[in-house]
C-alpha cells in the first residue's frame, strides 16, 4: 500500500516547470564539448612537452638560465730575476638590485650608511645608485679590497651582492710604471707590457650554465662547466733593481736642474736586452686619479728630437768605414765657423786644426760637417738607415715612434752638413741607445728586446771591428780630461760617450732658451757590457749642456748597474773627474 506522503511527492512532478523535457541532442552536445576540450588540452600538452618543447625550453632559459663567466687569473709580469712587477689579487665588486633594497627600514638605512663608509663613497653618490628602483642591476663599486668586501657581506643586506673579480698590483710603483703599464677595470691592458702582451696575460675566461631565481641566486647548475685558462706569465729583460736606481737618479736630476722631464735607457750591450727604461714624471699604476698626458707618456720611445752632437761619432764612423779618413786625419776648423748656403755654422770655440779624434773630443760642429762633406748623401743615408734611424724600432712595446729621416735625394748641401752634427733628422732616446750597439758590439747593430733573452743575438754588420774600436776610443776621450763629458766618468770603470745639447723646436723654428740635454755612452770601453742613454728636457737652472745636466746621471747609473751585474772593474784607481767639462757645440 502506497503512503499518502509518497503519493504527494510524486504528484509534485506534474508541475509544468519540472515536467519540461530536455532534448537529447543538447546533452550529447555538452558531453561532446567537454570531451573535445579534454582532447585539445591533451593535444596542447603533447605539443608543448613532446613536439615543440625546445621553443619553450629556450624561453625558460632566457628568463632564468644564465651563463656565468669564470674569470681567468691574469698572468704575472716578472723581471729578469723572477721578481714580480705586476700580479692579480682577488678584489670583489659590489652590485645591487635597487628594487630589492628595503630603504624604508631604519635598520637597513643604518647598514647602508655603513656600506657607503666602508667603500669610501659619499653618501649622496651611494644613495643615487639605489634611487632607480626599476633597475634590476647596478654596480656600486668595482674591485674593492677583500677585507672590506667581507665586512659588507657580514651585514647581510638584501639586494646587495658581490661578484668575484681581480685587480692588478704593481709592487715597483712609479719606478717601473712606463714599462709595465696598467689595466682598466675590466682587466684589459691599456699601456706598456700590459697592453703589448694583453692576449697572453689575459688567458681565456671559462663559463658555467646555471638556473637563477628572480633575486639572482643560483638554484641549479646545468650543462658542463668550462674551466678558465689562466693567463701566461711574461718575464721581461728588465732588472727591477737597475730600473729603480735609474729612475731614482733621473728624478733627482730633473728636480735639481728644474727641468720639465727626463728619460733613461739602459741596454745590455752583449744581448740587446733592455735592463731599464725610466721616465720622469711618472705615475703609480694602480692609483691613476687625475693623471695627465705628461705623466703617462713613455718619453724614451714616444718623443723624438734632433740628436745633436751624439750623432758626431756616427758621422766619423761612416767616414772611417768609407776609407775617407783615419783617426789621425787633420781637420782644420779655423776660425770656428763655416759659411754654407747663406748659413753660418759655428763652434763654441776656435779649436784650430784637430785630428778626427779631436773633433769628437772637442765636439766640433765645423769638424763634423767637413768630415760629412767627404761622403755622398746616399752613403750617409744608407748608414743612418742601417742603424735604425727613420724606422720603427722592432721591439715588443706599444707606441715606439719612427722618427724622421728624409730621402737622401732631397738633401741640400747645408742639410747634409747639419745632419753631421745631429740637426735635420729626429730620433727617440731609445733609437739613439740602439744605434750605439754598433760601437759596443764590434761594428754590428744587434736587435733589442724587452723580453728576457736566452739566445745570443744575431747582429747586422755596419762597421768593421777595428773602426768600432777606434770610435770607442774617441768616445773615451770625449768623456775624459779635455772632453765635453768628463762628469760621465765613474769609479773603477772606463767609460766612453758623447754629450749633446740642442735647441728645442718650436713650430718651424727653434726656441732660444729651451734645450734638451743628453748623454749616450757605454762601459767598460774595451769590452762594453752596457749602453746608457740619458735625456734631460728643458733644464732651467742655467746648466743645460749635456755634459753637465745628463752626464752625471750616466755616471751613477753605469757604476751601480755594472756592480749589480758583477762586472769586474777595469780601472785600478779612481779617474780624474773634472768639476766642469768644456761645453760642447750646440
Amino acid at each position: 500500500m502506497v503512503s499518502p506522503s509518497y503519493r504527494k511527492s510524486v504528484q509534485l512532478t506534474t508541475s509544468p516547470l519540472l515536467a519540461s523535457k530536455t532534448p537529447v541532442w543538447r546533452s550529447k552536445f555538452i558531453v561532446a564539448g567537454i570531451a573535445f576540450g579534454f582532447v585539445m588540452l591533451a593535444g596542447r600538452a603533447a605539443y608543448v612537452q613532446v613536439f615543440n618543447n625546445s621553443f619553450f625550453q629556450r624561453q625558460g632559459e632566457v628568463r632564468f638560465a644564465r651563463t656565468l663567466e669564470l674569470p681567468a687569473n691574469r698572468g704575472r709580469i716578472l723581471d729578469r730575476n723572477g721578481l714580480i712587477l705586476a700580479s692579480s689579487v682577488v678584489a670583489p665588486s659590489i652590485w645591487a638590485i635597487p628594487e630589492d633594497v628595503e630603504r624604508d627600514d631604519p635598520e637597513v638605512r643604518a647598514k647602508l650608511k655603513q656600506v657607503a663608509k666602508l667603500l669610501g663613497m659619499p653618501q649622496k653618490d651611494f644613495d643615487k645608485k639605489l634611487e632607480d628602483e626599476d633597475k634590476t642591476f647596478v654596480w656600486i663599486k668595482r674591485q674593492v679590497d677583500e677585507p672590506i668586501a667581507k665586512q659588507i657581506a657580514a651585514l647581510n643586506l638584501k639586494g646587495i651582492y658581490q661578484r668575484k673579480e681581480y685587480k692588478r698590483q704593481y709592487p715597483e710603483g712609479e719606478a717601473a710604471a712606463h714599462v709595465v703599464g696598467f689595466t682598466n677595470v675590466e682587466d684589459n691592458g691599456q699601456e706598456g707590457i700590459e697592453l703589448a702582451f694583453n692576449k697572453e696575460l689575459a688567458g681565456k675566461a671559462g663559463s658555467r650554465r646555471v638556473i637563477k631565481d628572480r633575486l639572482g641566486r643560483v638554484v641549479e647548475g646545468v650543462g658542463e662547466q668550462v674551466p678558465p685558462v689562466e693567463g701566461r706569465d711574461i718575464q721581461l729583460s728588465v732588472d727591477s733593481k737597475v730600473q729603480f736606481f735609474a729612475y731614482q737618479k733621473l728624478r733627482d736630476a730633473v728636480t735639481a736642474r728644474k727641468a720639465k722631464a727626463g728619460s733613461v735607457v739602459v741596454l745590455d750591450a752583449v744581448t740587446g736586452e733592455v735592463l731599464a727604461l725610466a721616465n720622469y714624471p711618472s705615475y703609480v699604476p694602480d692609483k691613476r686619479q687625475n693623471l695627465t698626458g705628461e705623466q703617462l707618456r713613455n718619453r724614451a720611445i714616444t718623443d723624438t728630437f734632433e740628436p745633436g752632437s751624439t750623432m758626431k761619432p756616427i758621422t766619423v764612423a761612416m767616414a772611417l768605414e768609407a776609407g775617407r779618413i783615419t783617426p789621425k786625419t787633420i781637420i782644420d776648423t779655423t776660425p770656428g765657423r763655416y759659411q754654407l748656403g747663406g748659413f753660418t755654422i759655428t763652434d763654441t770655440h776656435n779649436n784650430g786644426a784637430l785630428t778626427v779624434e779631436g773633433v769628437i773630443q772637442k765636439s766640433s760642429n765645423v769638424g763634423a760637417l767637413k768630415i760629412a762633406q767627404k761622403m755622398t748623401p746616399h752613403e750617409m743615408w744608407d748608414t743612418y738607415t742601417a742603424l735604425g734611424y727613420g724606422q720603427k724600432p722592432q721591439i715588443q712595446f706599444p707606441g715606439a715612434v719612427t722618427g724622421r729621416l728624409r730621402p737622401w735625394k732631397t738633401w741640400k748641401p747645408v742639410e747634409q752638413a747639419t745632419m753631421a752634427y745631429g740637426y735635420g733628422l729626429s730620433a727617440s732616446l731609445f733609437q739613439m741607445a740602439h744605434s750605439y750597439t754598433s760601437f759596443a758590439h764590434d761594428g754590428s747593430i744587434i736587435p733589442v728586446t724587452i723580453l728576457k733573452n736566452t739566445e745570443p743575438p744575431v747582429g747586422v754588420r755596419v762597421f768593421s771591428p777595428s773602426n768600432a774600436l777606434a770610435v770607442r776610443k774617441m768616445l773615451q776621450m770625449a768623456a775624459g780630461p779635455g772632453g765635453t763629458g768628463t762628469r760621465a766618468q765613474t769609479v773603477g770603470y772606463s767609460v766612453g760617450g758623447k754629450s749633446g745639447t740642442a735647441h728645442k723646436q718650436v713650430g718651424k723654428g727653434y726656441a732660444s732658451n729651451k734645450y734638451r740635454a743628453w748623454f749616450t755612452g757605454m762601459a767598460p770601453i774595451e769590452k762594453p757590457r752596457i749602453i746608457v742613454a740619458v735625456m734631460i728636457d728643458e733644464p732651467t737652472d742655467g746648466q743645460y749642456f749635456g755634459g753637465v745636466a745628463a752626464a752625471p746621471v750616466f755616471s751613477e747609473v753605469v757604476q751601480q748597474t755594472l756592480r749589480m751585474m758583477n762586472v769586474p772593474p777595469d780601472l785600478a784607481v779612481k779617474p780624474l773627474v773634472m768639476t766642469q767639462g768644456a761645453p760642447e757645440s750646440l
